[in-house]
């Protein structure tokens, strides 16, 4: 293998998400020897410097006998003579790292007096008789942390190494690239996590595994924290009480240097569960202030010499809101004396504490009503607690001291219905939303909701990565994050591969949250829809389990909770569901094989068991027992069931003879009962494609058919014996059929020779200028994906920014930067343009496919606007309906589709414009009917990517 100069190395290291680049594994004249010859290099940390650092130069020392099986020495005093030795230290705490500034040996302007900054280097002669030093510098102590759990990852240690058993691919020599120099600080201040609706899993696995949240399972989250560069916890809380329930938690939050907080309806850093516990009389300020004082001031006094941040104001009782009577007033009296007491206990001016308030739910109303805190107080936005931001500050407001934060979801309990089971969430929507947040400048606070923490692991790193280098990630980078992020935890043989089952299996749980999904959820007769999302997640499934085969025995473990099963489980489920549907249909069709559905039903409700048996149970010998505990099945309302319940089937007793049915794509008559024509869906031959007819039996018996029509359609089968069902499918000989519109008889002949006859519609263009950009019209409608555009018009300050596997069926195109909206239109202007070609007239309807955005902006809804031709643009609002009923609808469907009505003149050649107005609206997918569009939920597949 050829050798990679170093200087390219380095180059390489600046534009890599996962900077891998920095170590090698052969020697090198400029490279500094980390372990060479089975000898590793010492690792020196003054005895001065913070318990974090000298936690952190423990953690990379066995980290790198994991990672070579050399296990460095440690000192706290230079040697006198050594060729190298790797330094650790922080400026405001390290003898030795000042020590090598004041000798100018070291340079640390690039750190020195900002937030959580390190830097990573090798020195020359650093001392007298040292040769090379590795040093690490932080400007502070967790900056020093995150500079050594960097070269940590470098080395090859995944952050999830515990939380997910990733294996730690050894090497026998490590060294670092001499020529790269790191300098790394945060983009957000302060990065987090939020334990929520943490029961049954999380809570059931802790008291398993460590006897409850005490602080020997808080050590595993917090050093998690740190290797992910993160350095905010909310603690779980759900009859929990992370200062009561152990009182060593908190002392260990702070020697591993995690800021701790609590959530957005428990002020002054104390525990919902405390008031349960120690509380008198009502949680109303109006009526028991003098104890809800005296409660609040006992929260700030035991943690005043810790680092926190708290938050201010109040919500009702359990996370509800305050009663109607509760008025703007109230709360600033609330918040005004919060802060006399925080003022009080530590002595301090306030302003010295920091502190958040929650614009959370109606808490938001009051805000928008006229509700304001101090300036040094952080404004902590929030979602709609399904991903989508429900308020920005205004684009280039005034700065506040206290800024402004982000609470974000990937977890939740409440309307329209849980979601806790299993990972739905897309990072490329989790970047869309985020993105928007840091541009309006949104950067004090990121903490997302992660629920049980596992089975989160991919969106919490990506979360967290983006928070830490937001500038990193200016342009759509997902695919290429999710590629490096499996490199990381299986190495780079599968990457690819690994890196495409998470981008998918992601993307399809987004469509609908599982608890959400229903017999009904997809089409059984349209499209093939129920059919196609099965078989979707069937390929990703035996993907899974080709790559599974081909990993060593130390990799199944991670490979199992992070890769297979969530896409068996997730493929299991949905087919699940199908099954369900396509039994309940089969049984009006009175199909014999209504009962097999039944019996496939029940096999895959034992399934989803036996999978999650494997989780709990098997995998890791039993290690993560309780963590897949989390009911998922036979929700009938938002809240979770008890227990998981299998959907009902139906059953039937079929006729003691043959008898035959015919269904047809599109429809759910059966043939030869119904006394309508059996037509199938138009086809052309722009779009081709197939169209199906199932033969089935009513009856036990087995019957036979055939099947006669011309030449010009070639059929699977023209004969044979049906006992259950047989589908039939066919294709059009184009060659062979003259231009216009045909409808060409098929003539089905079963037992005792009955017979239906099925009419396939026909019609074949000509085209011959058409570019393969045009779309063209077929069964009265168009579909297509929002990035199938014929022409891109981006102007100087707005350009269209494509964003991969963001839609439910494909991917999205938005606009960049997300300025305040333009409301005049010039054909310069930036727009999308979609060369069609239409066979009908007339009223037209234009539907498009955005993602449930919320009008964040402080408008009445964010608008786009289009026309057809050279129309002037209409202008349509994506929020005309912004009532609690739309909402529920466009998150549970994670989608807004707003239709237009037109009226085209004539058939033919025409141009469709989609016109950019307001930031935020991420296009998907855009559906042209003329009467063609049937019922089904992802809508008519793109004409083009079927």
């Amino acid at each position: 293998m050829k050798k990679i100069p170093l200087i390219l190395l380095a180059w390489l290291h600046t534009v890599c998400l996962f900077a891998q680049d920095a170590i090698i594994t052969q020697n090198d004249p400029n490279a500094f020897p980390i372990v060479a010859g089975k000898k590793a290099t010492s690792i020196y940390v003054n005895a001065h410097d913070h318990w974090l650092v000298q936690k952190a130069a423990a953690l990379l020392q066995t980290d790198v006998e994991k990672v070579t099986g050399s296990k460095p020495d440690t000192s706290q005093v230079v040697p006198q003579s050594a060729k190298n030795i790797i330094v650790i230290g922080s400026l405001d705490q390290s003898l030795l790292i000042n020590q090598l500034v004041q000798t100018k040996k070291l340079q640390v302007d690039s750190i020195r007096g900002k937030w959580e900054a390190f830097q990573l280097q090798v020195v020359n002669k650093p001392w007298p008789g040292v040769d090379k030093a590795l040093v690490i510098a932080g400007s502070d102590r967790r900056g020093t942390a995150f500079g050594v759990f960097e070269l940590s990852k470098q080395l090859g240690i995944s952050p999830w190494y515990w939380w997910a058993d990733v294996p730690v691919k050894t090497k026998p020599e490590l060294w670092y690239n001499s020529a790269i120099k790191q300098y790394q600080s945060p983009g957000v201040t302060y990065r987090g996590i939020f334990l929520n609706d943490e029961a049954p899993a999380l809570s059931d696995w802790s008291k398993a595994t460590f006897g409850g949240f005490n602080h020997l399972f808080y050590e595993k989250v917090f050093e998690l924290l740190l290797r992910l560069k993160a350095n905010y916890l909310w603690p779980a809380m759900w009859g929990n009480a992370f200062y009561d329930d152990d009182t060593l938690n908190p002392v260990v939050a702070d020697q591993y240097g995690i800021v701790i907080g609590t959530s957005h309806h428990e002020p002054m850093l104390r525990a919902h569960d405390e008031w349960r516990r120690y509380g008198t009389g009502k949680w109303n300020y109006d009526s028991n202030e003098v104890r809800l004082k005296k409660f609040w001031a006992e929260g700030i006094r035991r943690n005043r010499n810790y680092e926190s941040i708290v938050t201010v104001g109040m919500r009702g009782d359990g996370d509800e809101p305050m009663s109607e009577k509760s008025n703007i007033a109230l709360l600033e009296r609330i918040v005004a004396d919060q802060r006399k007491i925080i003022s009080n206990v530590t002595g301090k001016d306030a302003t010295a504490t920091p502190q958040l308030w929650a614009l959370y739910k109606e808490v938001q109303d009051y805000y928008d009503k006229g509700m304001r805190v101090p300036d040094d107080i952080t404004l902590l936005l929030c979602d709609d607690n399904w991903g989508n931001i429900r308020k920005l500050p205004k684009w280039n407001a005034p700065k506040r001291t206290g800024g402004y934060g982000i609470y974000y979801h990937f977890d939740y309990v409440g309307g329209p219905r849980n979601y806790k089971w299993i990972n739905t969430n897309t990072i490329a929507r989790t970047w869309e939303q985020m993105h928007l947040a840091y541009e309006y400048g949104v950067n004090r606070i990121w903490i997302v909701n992660v629920g049980d923490l596992k089975p989160m692991e991919l969106p919490i790193s990506f979360f967290l990565d983006y928070a830490w280098a937001p500038s990193k990630y200016k342009t759509d980078r997902t695919p290429e994050y999710h590629k490096k992020w499996a490199q990381q935890q299986f190495g780079s043989a599968n990457a690819s591969s690994i890196g495409y089952l998470l981008t998918k299996y992601t993307q399809f749980n987004s469509r609908r949250k599982p608890e959400l999904l229903s017999p009904d959820t997809y089409s059984q007769v349209n499209y093939h829809e129920a059919d196609n999302v099965v078989n979707e997640y069937n390929k990703l499934v035996n993907l899974a389990d080709s790559i599974g085969k081909t990993l060593p025995a130390n990799y199944q473990d991670a490979y199992y909770q992070l890769v297979l099963f969530p896409i068996k489980a997730s493929a299991n489920l949905n087919a699940l569901y199908a099954a369900t549907g396509k039994n309940y249909l089969y049984a009006k069709q009175n199909r014999a094989a209504t009962n097999d559905l039944a019996d496939s039903v029940r096999k895959l409700y034992v399934t989803d068991s036996l999978l999650t048996l494997q989780y709990n149970k098997v995998m890791a010998n039993g290690k993560w027992d309780h963590m897949m505990d989390q009911t998922h099945i036979g929700y009938t309302y938002w809240q979770q069931p008890s227990v998981n319940k299998m959907p009902e089937v139906k059953t039937i007793t079929p006729q003691i003879r043959a008898s035959m049915g015919v269904a047809i794509e599109g429809a759910e008559a059966v043939w030869p009962n119904d006394s309508t024509t059996a037509t199938l869906p138009a086809i052309n031959n722009i779009q081709e494609g197939v169209r199906t007819i199932d033969l089935f039996n009513r009856g036990t018996m087995p019957f036979t058919y055939s099947i006669q029509t011309n030449s010009w359609l070639h059929l699977t089968a023209t004969s044979g014996q049906i006992t259950k069902e047989e589908r039939i499918s066919f294709f059009v000989e184009w060659s062979a059929v003259p231009f216009g519109k045909h409808r060409v008889p098929i003539t089905i002949t079963g037992p005792d020779n009955s017979t239906v006859t099925v009419y396939a519609a026909l019609e074949k263009l000509d085209l011959p200028k058409r570019s393969k950009e045009t779309q063209v019209a077929c069964d009265g409608y168009i579909s297509m994906e929002a990035d199938q555009v014929a022409k891109q018009v981006n102007e100087k300050n707005a350009y269209w920014q494509h964003i991969a596997n963001i839609g439910r069926t494909g991917n999205g195109l938005t606009i960049f930067p997300p300025l305040p909206g333009v409301t005049s239109f010039q054909p310069t202007s930036a727009h999308l343009e979609y060369d069609l070609y239409t066979t009908d007239t007339a009223a037209t309807k234009v539907m498009v496919y955005c993602s449930p955005t919320l009008p964040f902006n402080e408008s009445t809804g964010l608008r786009y606007a289009f026309s057809f031709d050279n129309e002037a643009p209409q202008m349509v609002n994506l929020h005309t309906d912004n009532s609690e009923k739309a909402w529920a609808q466009s998150v549970s469907d994670n989608i807004r589709i707003i239709t237009s009505l037109h009226n085209l003149s004539k058939s033919g050649r025409h141009t469709l414009k989609i016109w950019a107005v307001d930031p935020g609206i991420v296009f998907q997918k855009i559906v042209i009917d003329w009467g063609g569009v049937k019922q089904s939920y992802l809508g008519p597949p793109a004409f083009g990517r079927q």
